[in-house]
């Protein structure tokens, strides 16, 4: 059976409009004769809503009971019966019910794909998981219902429902999404202008990172290599050299020009040895690129300009920018740049931009790369100079009666014998001299035409001749294998000071130090991998680039990191003379991954070491706050029991209360401690439901004077979705704390008010307050600001006041009391008015 197709219409807001869209569609789709349902949908009491549905077959939802109340989601084995060809799921991101065939809409929705079903569902930006943070940053409010990013992008169609930030407030204000005693909320909160058009940017560029995504598919699915500018992409060609830093930025003021630009950094290194660059330079540059939004990539080349172009065609790039040479002007002798190759070869659909820099012109210093192991078109212009430059002489000279003697044309065939020895090195210097001689003795020595020589002296000058040009090609071949050398050992120098500061720093990062020598020796993949023992199999502790190798021998490069360890590495082999470097990479690498487990024993240490100081407070507040209770309960009974004193009926009364208040006491101060083992141990877990404040603050209130407190609770707050036992405990400690702090006859308020998506309970005290450096710290564990009047209290009221605060997904903080005093403030997410389960924003509510 086909999996059947997924379409989503995805919110760039609440209130745009997604269900409309949906149902919109649906319509459609009947009048074209499929077989459509509706098999969940909310409507909100949206009057044009509501009539969308009309004509469209709904699935009846399927009843279930949690805490006492009824709930419906989708009946999924209704729909599965059912089996239509399209069926509408509204609002993909809901959780289900406890009890539910599924925790999550979309996992229903994946059953009814896998059945063969097409499904039209609906989701706003703000519910992806990938938003979580930046959402949260934008409207102050974390989402609590979310679905993987990897569901949507796995729709076959995203279709986006958009609204400009006026238009989507107009239609607020005329009561469109939500209802009038909520509309003035909303405006002033999270339907800001500012937060509308921040979302509405969320969503546009999530849609057109996708669109790209189809659109790089698409151009490799039909091998597509002309170049479509649909998105300003700016490739920025790297050398190593501290030029790269300006390239960088005037990339990055480039695409800031156009709307969407992305900018893509590249060095292209090559496949023979320890690249030339300076592996800290690198860094730097990396670190640049990250930090203004773009990307690093180390491609492999020996031809950098076809390399370069090759990258930039291939992630559709419409702009490279480079740097002016750096060589000298007689340096161009050996080719016209890389500069001018791209400008030349890059064709109408690839803009080049020079950069000028400071570096511009004054050279390379060492030539590392080219000049140290020569490509193959230096070897070849070395034989051309070597065997085609004599030939071409030789014809000059003959045919021209320049008359210049046998003493000029040995001087101007060395001159080619230099030329080829500093192109191609020995080989081609050694074959030029010789052919040079041939031709010199052939043509230019009397007998002409003849291999004899008539004159001995003329024996003596082709010797030399010989000697000479031997000698020089040595020379320049000794000259560039010392350059060659140089350069290495710098090369090699700028690693291990790397490697050495990294130590030095304390680097632990080591997927950053395999990516280091992956770029450095131009490898594909390196794998750090590692063993209990000769018998175990090898595990990997850290790779980098793709398919990294499972076992050392299945490296084109391994290198033992003493008895167990090996580092893998593959794309090609190395020459001796770079294990050695190699070597000290594998020992940084051990050091690190060392380091990194010696960083994870000492936070464990660290957890353990807390754990000790809570169980030695704990021990504390046994022996001294738990035993004041127990002391006053047995001073009182032994007291009862006694048979030597007529205890009088009041006597007895006064008693009793004592040992009542004991007791009490004693069950606050044991329940904050088990509730604070819940929350060290992570177990706790709220069963959210919707439920009014005035059903739990006054229940809170019931361990303090009645006459102490003062409720402002208005009956317009909305529904608040949290779990009220969690809720309760934590208004009690923060009331007991206010009370004990609060001044003799002066009152605590609690008070309610709604802000946009949550509510907000004020517990406001006139007591000496806390400054602002102690704020946090009153909530942690056994903690206690000042003199604790009457000696109540272990110190943990506060801290798990705030933990059961946070596993609400709300939160709670301390401010000043205006005039003196300390306020608590909780917040907690508003319920919506759609469904059983909370949402923290009110985005899941507008459709």
């Amino acid at each position: 059976m086909a999996r059947g197709k997924l379409r989503i219409y995805l919110g760039a807001a609440p209130g745009v409009g997604k269900t409309y869209a949906m149902l919109s569609e649906a319509h459609r789709r009947v009048e074209r004769g499929t077989d459509c349902v509706v098999a969940f949908l909310e409507h909100h009491h949206r009057p044009r809503t509501e009539v969308m549905l009309h004509g469209l077959e709904q699935i009846p939802r399927k009843e279930l009971e949690y805490r006492g109340s009824v709930f419906t989601e989708m009946d999924v084995d209704a729909v599965l019966a059912r089996h239509p060809q399209v069926a509408l799921v509204d609002e993909l991101a809901h959780t289900n019910i406890p009890g539910s065939r599924n925790a999550k809409r979309w996992q229903d929705v994946g059953e009814l794909l896998a059945a063969g079903i097409d499904v039209v569902s609906t989701v706003n930006i703000q519910h992806l998981e990938s938003l979580g943070d930046t959402v949260e940053s934008i409207t102050g409010v974390r989402q609590q219902e979310t679905v993987p990013d990897e569901v949507v992008r796995r729709a076959d169609q995203v279709e986006l429902v958009d609204m400009s930030p006026q238009a989507l407030r107009r239609r607020m204000a005329h009561g469109n999404i939500y209802k009038a005693d909520k509309v003035d909320a909303a405006l002033s909160n999270y339907f800001r202008p500012g937060n509308l058009t921040a979302l509405r940017e969320l969503a546009l560029l999530w849609v057109a990172d996708r669109v790209d995504a189809y659109l790089t598919e698409y151009r490799t699915e039909h091998r597509v290599a002309k170049i479509w500018g649909s998105r300003e992409r700016i490739v920025v060609g790297l050398t190593g050299g501290p030029e790269g830093r300006t390239l960088i930025r005037r990339a990055a003021r480039l695409a800031e020009k156009g709307a969407g630009g992305e900018v893509l950094a590249v060095y292209i290194g090559r496949s023979d040895g320890l690249t030339s660059a300076s592996p800290k330079e690198l860094a730097v540059q990396r670190t640049l690129v990250e930090d203004l939004s773009g990307t690093f990539h180390h491609v492999i080349g020996d031809d950098v300009s076809s390399a370069l172009l090759d990258f930039a065609r291939g992630v559709n790039a419409t702009q490279i920018v480079l740097g002016v040479s750096r060589r000298r002007g007689w340096q161009y002798v050996f080719g016209p740049g890389v500069g001018a190759t791209v400008a030349r070869e890059s064709g109408p659909d690839l803009d080049v931009h020079l950069i000028t820099h400071d570096e511009a012109g004054k050279g390379r210093g060492l030539p590392v790369a080219r000049g140290a192991r020569l490509g193959r078109a230096r070897i070849i212009s070395g034989w051309l100079a070597g065997m085609a430059g004599p030939t071409l002489l030789t014809l000059l000279l003959t045919n021209v009666d320049a008359g210049l003697g046998l003493a000029n044309d040995m001087l101007l065939f060395l001159t080619l014998t230099v030329a080829a020895a500093l192109l191609g090195g020995l080989l081609p210097a050694l074959a030029s001299a010789a052919f040079g001689s041939f031709l010199l003795n052939y043509y230019f020595t009397p007998p002409l035409h003849r291999l004899t020589i008539a004159d001995p002296r003329n024996i003596v000058a082709l010797v030399v001749f010989f000697a000479v040009a031997v000698s020089v090609a040595s020379v320049v071949d000794l000259a560039a294998r010392r350059t060659h050398q140089a350069a290495r050992l710098r090369a090699e120098s700028e690693i291990l000071s790397f490697l050495a500061g990294g130590v030095l720093r304390g680097e632990t990062s080591l997927e950053a130090l395999l990516e280091r020598m992956r770029e450095t020796f131009s490898m594909e993949s390196v794998a750090l991998l590692e063993r209990e023992s000769d018998v175990t199999p090898w595990t990997c502790a850290g790779s980098v680039g793709p398919q990294p190798c499972q076992y050392p021998e299945d490296a084109d490069v391994d290198m033992p990191v003493g008895d167990h360890m090996a580092l893998a590495l593959s794309g090609r082999v190395l020459p001796a003379s770079d294990r050695r470097i190699l070597a000290a990479f594998a020992a940084q690498a051990a050091v690190v991954l060392d380091r990194q487990r010696l960083q994870s024993e000492a936070d464990q240490a660290k957890e353990l070491a807390e754990g000790n100081r809570i169980r030695t407070a704990l021990l504390a507040a046994v022996s001294h706050d738990l035993r004041t209770p127990l002391a006053g309960i047995k001073a009182a009974v032994s007291s009862l029991r006694s048979d030597d004193v007529a205890w009088s009926e009041e006597d007895q009364a006064e008693l009793l209360k004592a040992i009542e208040e004991g007791a009490d006491r004693l069950d606050h101060l044991v329940g904050n401690l088990l509730d604070m083992s819940r929350l060290q141990t992570g177990t706790v877990a709220p069963l959210i439901r919707e439920i009014d404040l005035d059903e739990v603050v006054p229940m809170a209130l019931g361990g303090v004077p009645e006459d102490s407190v003062e409720l402002d609770i208005p009956e317009t707050l909305p529904m608040v979705a949290v779990d009220p036992g969690l809720l309760e405990r934590s208004v009690a400690n923060l009331v007991e704390n206010a009370v004990k702090y609060s001044p003799a006859g002066e009152r605590v308020l609690v008070a309610a008010s709604a802000m946009a998506d949550r509510v907000e309970v004020r517990v406001v005290d006139r007591g000496p307050g806390v400054p602002d450096e102690a704020k946090d710290r009153i909530f942690e564990p056994f903690q206690r600001y000042g003199d604790a009047p009457r000696g109540a209290g272990v110190g943990l009221g506060l801290a798990v006041a705030r933990g059961f605060t946070e596993a609400m997904g709300g939160t709670l903080n301390a401010e000043d009391t205006p005039g003196g005093g300390l306020t608590m403030v909780l917040t907690v997410p508003a319920a919506s008015d759609r469904r059983p389960l909370t949402s923290a924003l009110p985005g899941t509510a507008a459709s």
